[in-house]
C-alpha cells in the first residue's frame, strides 16, 4: 500500500527533473463558476503531461538488475512519452507498444524521446497483451500506466504543489481514467489537510471507475467513443479503485460536447492548448456538474498533447455550435450583377465570407437561376438571425443550413 511518505520520497526524486507548473488565475472562468478557479497547467510538463511524474518515479526505482534489463510499457499517448523520456535520461532501454491506430504525431513524439516503438493491435487491450508477451520473452520490466505505488506516488506530488502555493484550496478537481492520478493527489491532499475536497471527473463514455465507487466493486464499461482519450479506460486499477474509495469524496461525468468547448474557451480565451482529458476537470466545473460557490478551486489540466486536426474539427465544431459560423443557401436570378448585389449586403452587415458555391445545374434549379451557397462567419448566433432577417426584407429566400 503506498502512503503520503511514498509521495514525498518521490518529490525528493523528481525534484529537479519536472516542471514545477504554474498555478493560473482565470478571471474568466472565475466568472462563469462563480469560485476561484486555479488552474495546475500539466499541458506545460516536460513531454506535455503529467505522466513523467510516475514513470519517472517508477524508473528510477529500479533495482539495477531491473534497470540493465529494461523497461516495456502498453500506451497510446502521454504515458508512451512519460515512459520513454524517464528510460532514455537514465540510460535504460525501453520498448513502447501503441495500437497501429495511433496518430503518426505520438508515434513520432515516443520514438523522439529514445523508446522503441512497436505497433500492434487496434486498441489498448491488445497492445497490452503484446506488451505482456515482450515482457515474458524479454525478462524487462513492466512500467503499468496507472496502477503501480511508485506512479501513484508520483502523480501525488501535484498535489503538494498546488497545496504549498495555495494552502487555502477548498477543492481539487482531476481528471479521472485508470485513477493513477487522481488517487495519488486524494492520498496527498488529504494527508496535508484532511478537510478540503477531491473530486474526479470522467468521460460520460467511460465511466468505470464512477460505476465501481457506486457498486462497491470494480466494473468495467463498453469502449466507446470520445475526444478525451487520455481518460479512456474501460476497467479501473485494483489498487487505484481502494484509494480512491478512501480518499476520494465524489466523481461525475461530462460530455463529449462538454469537453470540446471547454477546449476552445480554454483555447481563445486562457491561449492554452489541452487534450480532451485536460479539459474533462474544468468542463465539470463551468457546467455545474460540480456544485460550488464562492470556493477556491485547483483544477488539474493533466495534459495538452491533441492531434490538430482533432483542434481543428472542435473549432468549426465550436464555431457553428455558437453561430459564429453559419452556411446560408438561397437562389438567385443568373444574371450579372446578382452575385455581387448579395455580396454588398453581406459586407454591409460586417459578415465575412469564407466561402461561396454558385451552382446554375443542379437539378430542381430552374433555367435562369443558381443556387448559391455560402459559409460565413459572423458574431454569433444573434447576428447571424438578424442578417437572415434582413436578407428576407431585401427578397431573398434565405435558408440557414446551422
Amino acid at each position: 500500500m503506498i502512503t503520503f511518505e511514498d509521495v514525498v520520497k518521490a518529490r525528493e526524486v523528481l525534484r529537479n527533473v519536472t516542471y514545477r507548473t504554474e498555478l493560473m488565475q482565470s478571471r474568466t472562468f472565475n466568472k462563469i463558476s462563480g469560485n476561484l478557479i486555479y488552474l495546475k497547467t500539466e499541458n506545460f510538463q516536460k513531454t506535455g503531461s503529467f505522466k513523467l511524474r510516475g514513470a519517472y518515479n517508477k524508473i528510477a526505482n529500479l533495482t539495477t538488475e531491473e534497470k540493465e534489463k529494461g523497461v516495456v510499457t502498453a500506451s497510446a499517448g502521454n504515458h508512451a512519452q512519460g515512459v520513454a523520456y524517464a528510460a532514455s535520461s537514465q540510460k535504460i532501454r525501453s520498448v513502447v507498444v501503441m495500437p497501429e491506430t495511433t496518430p503518426i504525431a505520438k508515434i513520432t513524439a515516443t520514438k523522439g524521446y529514445g523508446a522503441e516503438v512497436v505497433l500492434f493491435g487496434g486498441g489498448y487491450d491488445d497492445a497490452f497483451r503484446k506488451a505482456m508477451e515482450i515482457r515474458k520473452d524479454t525478462g524487462m520490466t513492466f512500467v503499468h500506466a496507472f496502477d503501480d505505488p511508485y506512479v501513484i506516488a508520483g502523480q501525488g506530488t501535484i498535489a503538494i504543489e498546488m497545496l504549498e502555493e495555495i494552502p487555502e484550496l477548498d477543492m481539487i478537481v482531476a481528471p479521472v481514467g485508470g485513477g493513477g492520478m487522481i488517487s495519488g493527489i486524494a492520498l496527498a491532499a488529504k494527508s496535508i489537510k484532511p478537510d478540503i475536497k477531491v473530486i474526479g471527473v470522467e468521460a460520460e463514455g467511460f465511466d468505470a471507475m464512477r460505476k465501481s465507487v457506486s457498486e462497491g466493486e470494480i466494473v468495467a464499461v463498453n469502449a466507446a467513443n470520445t475526444i478525451a482519450d487520455g481518460i479512456a479506460v474501460r476497467r479501473p486499477g485494483d489498487l487505484t479503485f481502494s484509494l480512491i474509495q478512501k480518499y476520494v469524496d465524489e466523481i461525475v461525468t461530462v460530455t463529449e460536447d462538454e469537453i470540446a468547448s471547454t477546449i476552445l474557451m480554454l483555447l481563445e480565451r486562457s491561449k492554452i492548448m489541452v487534450e480532451g482529458a485536460g479539459a474533462a476537470s474544468l468542463a465539470a466545473v463551468i457546467d455545474k456538474k460540480i456544485l460550488a460557490r464562492d470556493k477556491k478551486i485547483g483544477i488539474v489540466i493533466s495534459g495538452g498533447n491533441i492531434d490538430i486536426n482533432l483542434v481543428s474539427m472542435i473549432i468549426d465544431k465550436g464555431l457553428i455550435k455558437s453561430g459564429r459560423k453559419v452556411e446560408i443557401r438561397t437562389v438567385l436570378r443568373d444574371k450579372p450583377g446578382q452575385l455581387r448585389d448579395l455580396l454588398d449586403l453581406l459586407a454591409s452587415a460586417k459578415v465575412n465570407i469564407i466561402s461561396v458555391n454558385h451552382n446554375r445545374e443542379k437539378e430542381g434549379i430552374n433555367l435562369g437561376f443558381a443556387e448559391v451557397d455560402m459559409v460565413l462567419e459572423t458574431q454569433g448566433r444573434e447576428h447571424a438571425e438578424k442578417l437572415i432577417r434582413m436578407l428576407n426584407e431585401k427578397g431573398y429566400v434565405v435558408k440557414m443550413e446551422n
